[in-house]
C-alpha cells in the first residue's frame, strides 16, 4: 500500500470504512514495521480493523484474546509434557538415556499465537491481533516487550527466535486500565472515535444490506441520541449493527415503539439502560418529522 489513500481503498474493498486518521496509522505501521495500538470504546471497530487488514492483505490472521490470568504458556509457547514423558518412557524401555537437550528440543515445542507469528513462513507477513491487552495482567505486558521491539522471543532452552518475516501487530485496548509506558513507546497509537452520522450509516448499510434505507438512517440516528444519555454501557457500532439486523429480521421498515421494546437487549445491556433507552424512544418519536 503506497500511501494512506491506498490503505483506505483496500480496507474499503473489504467493507471496512477507515477515516483519514486510521488510514494514516495503518500506513505508517506497515511502512515503519511498528506495532499499532488501537484504543477506543467497546464496539467502535478496533478488532474489526485488524481482521479487515488481514483480509485486505490476503494474509493469515493470528489472534491472541487477552484476559486476566493469561499465562506465557498460553500466549508464547509451552512444552509438550506428554510427548516428553512418552520419550522418557521409550528411552527407559530401550535402556537409553536422555539429556535435557534431548527433551527440550524443537520437536517438543508447542506454538502459541506469538511464537506462531514469529515462525510464520511468509512471504506475506501475518497479522497478529493481541486483542484487549488491557484485560491481561500488568506483568503480562512485560513479556511482550522483547517481541514488540524486536519481533522475536527468547526460549531459554533453545535460544532466541527472530521473525524472518516480521508480523504486522495490532493491539487493542478498551482502556479498562492504563497500559505501561514501555508498551506504549514500542507502538504507534490511534484512538478510534464513534463515527459521525454519515459514516456510521454507511457502516450499518454495508453490514446489514437487507435493511431498508429508512430503518438504517433512523436507527443509526437513534443510537447516536442514546449515546448522549450517559448510559452505563453506551452502544457502539457493533450494537448498532446487531440492532438493525434484528429489526430487519422482524421485517421492520422504520422504528416503532413495539419493535424497539422487543429488541432493546441489542443496545441496552443493564436494567437502568433499558429504562433510559425506552424514555429516549418516546422523545425521539415526539420530534417533528
Amino acid at each position: 500500500m503506497k500511501d494512506p489513500l491506498a490503505v483506505r481503498r483496500r480496507l474499503d474493498a473489504v467493507d471496512y470504512l477507515a477515516d483519514d486518521g486510521m488510514a494514516m496509522a495503518v500506513f505508517l505501521a506497515l511502512e515503519l514495521g511498528k506495532p499499532l495500538l488501537l484504543e477506543g470504546e467497546p464496539g467502535v471497530g478496533k478488532t474489526a480493523a485488524a481482521k479487515a487488514l488481514a483480509r485486505a492483505l490476503d494474509t493469515t490472521l493470528i489472534r491472541l484474546q487477552c484476559y486476566e490470568g493469561l499465562t506465557p504458556g498460553e500466549a508464547l509457547y509451552e512444552w509438550n509434557y506428554q510427548r516428553q514423558l512418552l520419550a522418557i518412557r521409550l528411552a527407559e524401555a530401550r535402556h537409553a538415556s536422555l539429556t535435557d537437550a534431548d527433551l527440550f528440543a524443537a520437536e517438543f515445542l508447542q506454538e502459541r499465537p506469538i511464537l506462531r507469528a514469529v515462525r510464520h513462513p511468509g512471504p506475506v507477513p501475518p497479522v497478529l491481533l493481541i486483542d484487549e491487552i488491557d484485560r491481561a495482567d500488568d506483568e503480562f505486558e512485560a513479556l511482550l516487550f522483547e517481541f514488540l521491539g524486536e519481533s522475536g522471543i527468547t526460549i531459554p532452552e533453545l535460544g532466541t527466535f527472530t521473525a524472518t518475516t516480521p508480523p504486522i501487530v495490532v493491539l487493542t485496548s478498551n482502556r479498562s486500565r492504563d497500559l505501561h509506558d514501555a508498551l506504549r513507546r514500542r507502538c504507534l497509537y490511534h484512538w478510534i472515535d464513534f463515527p459521525q452520522m454519515d459514516r456510521a450509516t454507511e457502516i450499518v448499510r454495508r453490514a446489514v444490506p437487507g435493511a431498508t434505507e429508512g430503518l438504517i438512517r433512523t436507527a443509526t440516528a437513534f443510537v447516536g441520541d442514546v449515546r448522549a444519555l450517559g448510559l452505563d454501557k453506551a452502544p457502539g457500532m457493533a450494537e448498532a449493527i446487531d440492532w438493525v439486523a434484528a429489526l430487519s429480521v422482524l421485517g421492520a421498515a422504520d422504528l416503532s415503539a413495539d419493535d424497539v421494546v422487543r429488541t432493546i437487549g441489542t443496545i441496552a445491556k443493564t436494567p437502568d439502560d433499558r429504562a433510559a433507552v425506552a424514555a429516549a424512544l418516546g422523545a425521539h418519536q415526539e420530534r417533528p418529522a
